[in-house]
């Protein structure tokens, strides 16, 4: 039989806890320091990662106790997915959100957690750690790429 993949078929709300953590392409895009403009409420990405990001495998280096070290880490649920509009435009949440599918390298399609990075989509190689940088200076690392990465694959499409 032939049963489409479970994103295909349910909506964010209907999956388990291990559909919904699989989701994640591991691009650490989403572990980027960002700006907002008060007035305006523009969100602009920097190159600068969170503490606990680790650059090569662009996933939290502890996932499971990231809030009691980076206790304003925004945590994605099923209900924010649709009020955060700063999702990189290649996330598999924002993809199912909308009813799209996943790209080809992303893990589930293509079965290796490495594509994300050899199609580079991802973080990897194109940040430096928070702790690294004086905060104050963060507005001298905005980035676009975040916002712009996947474009040749919308294209592919």
């Amino acid at each position: 039989m032939n049963e489409l993949p479970f994103w295909k078929r349910k909506t964010l709300n209907e999956m388990n806890r291990e559909e919904w953590e699989s989701l994640c392409d591991g691009c650490g895009l989403c572990c980027l320091n960002k700006l907002e403009e008060w007035d305006s409420g523009d969100v602009y990405f920097t190159s600068v990662a969170c503490k606990l990001l680790d650059g090569q495998s662009c996933r939290c280096s502890n996932y499971e106790k990231r809030r009691d070290f980076v206790p304003d880490c925004v945590q994605l649920t099923k209900a924010k997915v649709q009020e955060i509009a700063w999702l990189p435009p290649t996330c598999g949440y924002r993809l199912v959100n909308e009813g799209r599918d996943l790209y080809w390298w992303h893990r589930l399609v293509s079965g290796d957690p490495e594509t994300v990075h050899q199609a580079g989509i991802s973080a990897r190689g194109r940040t430096i750690s928070e702790t690294e940088i004086n905060p104050d200076d963060l507005e001298d690392y905005i980035v676009d790429w975040p916002l712009t990465v996947g474009d040749g694959e919308r294209a592919k499409r």
